[in-house]
């Protein structure tokens, strides 16, 4: 059976990670952010086309900016199949702010305004933007349910309910649960967090 091509257009820290995982389990090459070395003003002008482009060669996609630009990903993929995660609002935003902190991020400018591009100090426009996504993606599906899957990974929702929106085989058990705040606290983690401050990608394996 072929593949659809699946874009997960949740925003960040509502579970875009285990969604990566889990696809890869079964079976779908993933690509994530792109972006993070293009100059804001670059990236508000090019982010759309270089998307397309990216996702030529995916089978699937996750994480930002791909959420901003699902019209776009519609319109250029027919048959293609969109997975909305969602958190609670407040566990949302408390998510963001301590994951990002008060360090401005120009992807965060491109999503959030370019006077945002911290969650500290925002919370008010940082609630807004994500609800207001939320709610367009919901409207923009309505009459297209077949094509748009809601996840809510906190609620319990997991591969069975993945599966059938695929139509799919899917592994049995507890769903994929990646970079939750425990993975995040362990040395690892810490470790890669101080190294990609001081600008070195360097990847370091937990455990």
């Amino acid at each position: 059976m072929t593949k659809p091509k699946v874009f997960c257009i949740g925003f960040q820290k509502t579970g875009t990670s285990s969604m990566r995982d889990a696809l890869e389990q079964l079976g779908f090459s993933v690509t994530g952010v792109f972006g993070r070395q293009t100059p804001l003003d670059e990236l508000r002008a090019t982010y759309v086309k270089t998307g397309l482009a990216v996702a030529r060669d995916y089978d699937a996609v996750e994480d930002m900016p791909w959420p901003l630009m699902f019209r776009e990903l519609d319109a250029a993929f027919p048959g293609a199949k969109f997975i909305l995660t969602i958190r609670e609002t407040e566990r949302w935003y408390r998510s963001i702010h301590d994951h990002f902190g008060p360090r401005p991020y120009h992807i965060q400018q491109l999503t959030y305004g370019d006077d945002a591009g911290t969650p500290v100090g925002h919370e008010a426009r940082y609630k807004s933007v994500y609800e207001a996504h939320n709610a367009a993606v919901l409207d923009y599906f309505a009459e297209r349910p077949e094509d748009l899957l809601v996840m809510r990974l906190e609620q319990g929702d997991g591969w069975q309910k993945l599966g059938n929106f695929l139509g799919m085989d899917v592994p049995e058990g507890q769903f994929v649960r990646t970079n939750s705040s425990a993975q995040r606290r362990s040395l690892g983690a810490r470790i890669r967090k101080r190294l990609n401050r001081m600008g070195l990608p360097v990847k370091v394996m937990d455990g």
